[in-house]
């Protein structure tokens, strides 16, 4: 996960000099970041920029756009905190893929392990505000759609895009669960001081889990935990629901 040689000094180096700095990564995975992390204001995660990479970062830097990204993976700090640690690459060309369900935010946020930047995370130059979850039926049966709205208000004073993310935490599974599960996910493209609805709808699907004992997937009736969040970390809204069989 280590920078090439010499570039965490050279950033270091620079921030000394210029403690505005802002540093723009241009790399396809994660990569070790705590040497300067703290000390940086402002970074840019440009992954596969292509072409037209140059020009999409100029705007960025320039604020001639907004960025609206989210991260669709977790950056953990260092890789003896990535849930593959002690088992890749393996022995022999064999490797033990003992993580199971836990790869990614599962791991993380089940396990308490902190990431360096969580899955789903993404700064924009203007700020959002979730409200007023709402989810129809609170009770089911599990065999008819279920409808979960919100709120959300570009509370800044630029235009930009929110991409809402929608989880779900069973806490009452007869097998080990992760700590939520992402269900659904919205971008909502906002003016400033512009509100809309975000709506999702679940299915029993989105309730269920592989249970390898019976290999068939089921749904433990009980109660749920719907979050609605701007990240796996940043859980905005909570509500509960029950599922009756």
């Amino acid at each position: 996960m280590d920078l090439p040689a010499g570039q965490d000094e050279l950033i270091e180096a620079v921030e000394r000099a210029n403690p505005r700095t802002i540093v723009v990564l241009n790399t396809g995975d994660p990569v070790t970041m705590t040497k300067w992390i703290a000390q940086t204001p402002a970074l840019i995660d440009m992954w596969y920029g292509g072409q037209e990479a140059g020009h999409a970062l100029a705007a960025i830097l320039f604020g001639d756009a907004n960025p609206s990204g989210k991260l669709p993976v977790s950056l953990p700090k260092k890789w003896e905190d990535s849930p593959a640690y002690g088992h890749y690459p393996g022995e022999n060309l064999v490797v033990d893929y003992a993580e199971g369900i836990y790869v990614g935010y599962r791991y993380y946020d089940t396990k308490n392990v902190e990431p360096q930047i969580p899955f789903g995370f993404g700064l924009s130059y203007t700020s959002f505000e979730y409200s007023g979850l709402k989810i129809a039926p609170g009770r089911t049966s599990g065999n008819q759609p279920i409808h979960v709205s919100l709120t959300v208000k570009n509370s800044g004073h630029r235009a930009g895009a929110e991409v809402v993310q929608l989880y779900v935490h069973d806490g009452h599974a007869k097998i080990d669960r992760p700590e939520r599960e992402l269900k659904g996910f919205a971008r909502a493209e906002l003016k400033p001081g512009e509100s809309k609805t975000v709506d999702f709808t679940l299915d029993r699907a989105a309730l269920s889990y592989w249970n390898p004992a019976t290999a068939a997937w089921a749904a433990d009736p009980g109660k749920f935990e719907i979050q609605v969040g701007a990240s796996s970390r940043d859980i905005r809204l909570r509500a509960t629901l029950e599922l009756t069989k």
